[in-house]
């Protein structure tokens, strides 16, 4: 379970990946909106850009006109965006004994910029051990697309112009982690329409939720 200091109440915390357009935002509000009707308390956060300083950060990663950015800056920004997201965001509802839901967290480092930028998983987790701590999910749900059908639905943002043999690598870099991490890390099949999917999403879920203590809701 997620490592935290100082609290005798534990919270649940379960992060959503995939590559562009995969449907894991959809996915994300879905389940969300479902485990508050089930009673439970939810944080949602976003990565990056759920805070303040974070949406900062958003911007100038995701700007087209940015090409000139190295991989160890788009590491170091989105690191610096998590960092902050924990302190406001993540620990905090955690150590409240909450349910934390985020659209991405350090797997997409791990993919994006491990794997298909290059620098390597260990880089990736020695920035994420001096930024976070032991701070990792419980729980991740990466929906897996078609990639091809995944660009046919993205928006024009600075990492959606990539070469599509980049997002070819990080679906590799997912595969990666899934196979590493399998207790983890689950991929979900993307396929079939919303509300096929968020059944595949809830399947797998309430294998954690389930055993949530009755300090997980309101």
């Amino acid at each position: 379970m997620t490592e935290r200091a100082g609290t005798g109440r534990r919270g649940l915390f379960i992060t959503f990946e995939g590559t562009e357009g995969s449907g894991k935002t959809t996915q994300m509000c879905l389940l969300v909106e479902r485990l508050r009707g089930a009673g439970y308390t939810v944080a949602e956060n976003q990565e990056p850009g759920a805070t303040r300083i974070g949406g900062q950060i958003r911007r100038i990663l995701l700007d087209p006109a940015h090409r000139e950015m190295t991989p160890m800056a788009e590491l170091l920004l989105m690191f610096a965006s998590r960092a902050q997201a924990a302190a406001e965001i993540v620990v905090p509802a955690l150590e409240r004994g909450e349910i934390v839901v985020s659209d991405r967290f350090t797997d997409s480092t791990l993919a994006y910029q491990g794997e298909a930028r290059g620098l390597g998983f260990e880089t990736v987790m020695a920035a994420h051990r001096l930024a976070l701590g032991g701070l990792l999910p419980d729980l991740t749900l990466c929906i897996a697309v078609d990639i091809e059908t995944g660009l046919r639905r993205a928006s024009e943002n600075r990492m959606e112009q990539q070469p599509l043999e980049f997002h070819r690598r990080v679906a590799a870099g997912y595969r990666k982690i899934a196979a590493a991490a399998p207790e983890r890390f689950r991929m979900v099949d993307g396929s079939g329409a919303p509300e096929e999917v968020a059944e595949r999403v809830w399947a797998e879920a309430t294998r954690l939720c389930g055993g949530a203590g009755a300090e997980n809701r309101s």
